[in-house]
């Protein structure tokens, strides 16, 4: 919920609460002394807001919110199954088979993960010399920006570069993710 809401600020569907982010976002980085108060201040004011939609009734099971209402009677025989199966070798080979892509999904997923953590690594690791020796010059040269300029300049210049109109973004991807979506990783040098 926080995440659209966000994004709905960034794509500026609400021009008025848009705006009103902004001051808000400029006030608790002049006055950082405010930023807890504040979020408990609207913590409360959320729960006020949402006493009047509270509900009325006890709260109830909603098959429909776990798909328990759509699920497939072989997931439901597998449940009820003994140990050892009583079932025949072709229901335990169906089952053995969803089961492995599953794994198969998971697999890809934490090999893409591990991929992004290989170019993380390859940023100091000089295995790409032109990339490492650029992030290396940026990194220089941000210590000595951001130990020179306040933080809350940094700050503002970072919230409203986030919050930009839409007008002003772009579909490419950013540059920073463009170099580090070409760093290398060790699945590009495998055969």
């Amino acid at each position: 919920a926080v995440g659209n809401w966000f994004r709905d600020i960034c794509m500026w569907k609400n021009p008025v609460t848009t705006i009103l982010v902004h001051i808000l976002y400029l006030i608790l980085i002049w006055y950082p002394e405010l930023i807890l108060p504040t979020i408990f201040l609207y913590m409360f004011l959320i729960g006020i807001w949402h006493f009047r939609f509270r509900p009325r009734h006890p709260p109830h099971m909603d098959t429909r919110i776990s798909h328990a209402d759509v699920v497939h009677p072989d997931e439901l025989d597998e449940e009820f199954d003994t140990f050892p199966t009583s079932k025949s070798s072709d229901v335990v080979r169906m089952r053995y088979d969803r089961l492995r892509s599953v794994a198969e999904r998971l697999q890809t997923v934490v090999g893409d993960m591990a991929t992004q953590g290989e170019r993380f690594q390859a940023l100091l690791s000089w295995r790409d010399p032109r990339a490492t020796a650029i992030f290396v010059l940026f990194c220089l040269l941000a210590a000595i920006v951001l130990y020179v300029t306040p933080f809350q300049v940094i700050a503002v210049l970072f919230g409203i570069y986030v919050l930009r109109h839409p007008r002003f973004r772009h579909r490419l991807p950013s540059v920073p993710l463009n170099f580090f979506r070409r760093l290398p990783a060790r699945s590009d040098s495998m055969l």
